[in-house]
């Protein structure tokens, strides 16, 4: 058994980036001195280097190295030898498979409270910072959050249907009767009633990932797979309630929210199933505007080519900036999951209120296949590995758009001559509700635990083709939190991949790469 004790090391941590930026700051000037000696270069020690004395920059910053690194080792020993730095939390790593599933699988106390264990992240997955959250405060967190989720979700619908009126022309024509000239222009008319609702409705929803990825920070999560699952799932429960029943719907949310309380259940159905079929012409314009202007953008990567420039030459100072503002990154499953699935919501909804927006989101899908297929290969890197973990998620998020078109085809299905045919409809839902409780009863266990059986088979076919395998040496360290590894490998530029992939990965990818031995969940628990 490897034991790797939690300490709340966020102070020290943001000492080790003080004193990494310090020493990037360095290296630019003593670059530039190089190229220059007959110059030497100075800076200004007030804020962001335009204030305060000018003084000589290599000088400076090599004595600011100096000062933090007392301050590092200072703050390491008093994390180390200080009890109250000491999290009541741990990394424990076991020799088998069938120890680990054992452990954190079972209660260990008769206190269901006390001696907590669940499987751990692997390390590239843990997210550091919130391991200092004491456990008492994560419930009122989680509170606090949904509470914030609700206002947010519902108060963001005021612009959204502001962008909606946008499409009335009489209205814009009534607000401000002397535009109605331009209005009129064929041109002008159309851009207003087709391209600018869906445009305006994206430009709103540019900055709300990072919103919900903060609340999930917030609530304290450990992972960062946790955290982009958390993110994605809010994401799309917004996307549904405010670009899917917000266009739908008329009024404002509370409006809503109110109709929907004081109507009865059956009515609720028959209210936004008669308004579907006219919202239409609206998502067809929006799966152009949004989904395959969005394909496009990411094959052609137009953003990152654009902010990769403005680093280039705003902040990049040395050739590791440069490394840095070239790294790809991961892909967003926080934001591009719950995206395709509004897009699948939307086919099964209009598959039959009005297939004429089938070919659409068929070509949507194909185009996502290719390029994404392509991206995930050839340009981004993997930040962690979950063990699909993101799946009954997914499923789950599926299995309700199907109940929502079978609901709203029934409530389309009763304002109709077909009216009589609705309660047979009702079955629907019922059967699929039914499968997905058998899929989550047959199949999400193998996501959650880990078969005692399994565990035994691989620890026996493993001591049988590598028997003198010794994991210690990576384990050792796997779960030491990354700001005392920069400090222990200070000076150690890069570290060498411990299998070779097919595709390079830049210095700055292989410093977070393990083997597949060093990052085998089945061994770890928290």
């Amino acid at each position: 058994i490897i034991l790797q004790v939690v300490y709340n090391a966020n102070k020290f941590s943001s000492l080790v980036a003080e004193k990494r930026k310090c020493q990037n700051w360095l290296d630019y000037y003593q670059i530039k001195f190089s190229r220059n000696p007959s110059t030497k270069p100075t800076t200004k020690t007030g804020f962001l280097g335009i204030c305060g004395a000018r003084v000589d920059a290599i000088d400076h910053y090599t004595s600011e190295i100096a000062r933090i690194s007392g301050e590092i080792s200072t703050e390491r020993e008093k994390v180390v030898s200080n009890r109250d730095a000491i999290m009541p939390a741990a990394f424990v790593s076991f020799k088998t498979r069938w120890a680990a599933a054992t452990c954190a699988q079972t209660q260990q106390s008769r206190n269901p409270t006390q001696w907590l264990t669940e499987w751990a992240p692997e390390p590239r997955d843990v997210y550091w910072d919130n391991l200092a959250i004491p456990y008492v405060s994560l419930a009122i967190r989680r509170l606090v959050i949904g509470v914030a989720f609700f206002f947010l979700t519902f108060f963001f619908m005021i612009p959204i249907l502001f962008v909606q009126s946008l499409a009335n022309i009489e209205g814009i024509e009534k607000a401000v009767p002397f535009l109605k000239p331009i209005i009129e222009m064929k041109v002008i008319k159309s851009v207003i009633q087709g391209f600018l609702p869906g445009l305006a409705l994206k430009l709103f929803l540019i900055f709300l990932p990072s919103i919900l990825m903060i609340m999930s920070k917030f609530e304290g999560f450990i992972s960062l797979s946790t955290l982009e699952r958390r993110s994605a799932t809010r994401y799309y429960i917004f996307q549904f309630i405010n670009v899917f029943l917000g266009s739908i719907i008329t009024g404002t949310a509370f409006q809503q929210l109110d109709n929907f309380i004081h109507q009865s259940a059956t009515e609720i159905p028959k209210t936004v199933g008669v308004s579907i079929p006219m919202k239409a012409t609206f998502f067809i314009t929006y799966i152009m505007v949004d989904g395959w202007a969005g394909v496009a953008g990411e094959i052609l990567r137009l953003k990152p080519l654009v902010i990769y420039h403005l680093k280039n030459w705003f902040l990049v100072k040395t050739e590791k900036d440069r490394e840095e503002a070239m790294d790809p990154g991961t892909i967003g499953f926080n934001t591009g999951e719950p995206q395709i699935q509004l897009y699948f919501l939307l086919g099964l909804v209009y598959a039959v209120v009005s297939p004429i927006l089938l070919p659409f989101i068929i070509l949507f899908f194909a185009l996502a296949f290719v390029v994404y297929r392509h991206q995930i290969i050839n340009v981004y890197n993997q930040e962690y590995e979950s063990g699909a973990a993101f799946w009954p998620d997914v499923h789950g998020r599926i299995v309700g758009a199907l109940v929502v078109s079978q609901l709203l085809l029934m409530g389309l299905m009763s304002t109709k001559e077909a009216a009589q045919s609705t309660p047979l409809l009702i079955t629907l839902p019922v059967l699929t509700l039914w499968f997905h409780r058998f899929c989550k009863g047959r199949y999400e266990p193998a996501f959650v635990k880990y078969p005692l059986q399994e565990a035994m088979r691989k620890d026996t076919l493993e001591r049988a083709k590598e028997p003198n395998l010794n994991l210690k040496s990576f384990l050792h360290s796997a779960y030491v939190h990354p700001a005392f590894k920069e400090v222990d490998n200070e000076g150690d530029e890069s570290d060498e991949d411990l299998v070779s992939t097919k595709r390079h990965q830049s210095k700055h990818s292989s410093k977070h790469s393990f083997s597949s031995l060093a990052e085998d969940p089945e061994r770890s628990l928290l």
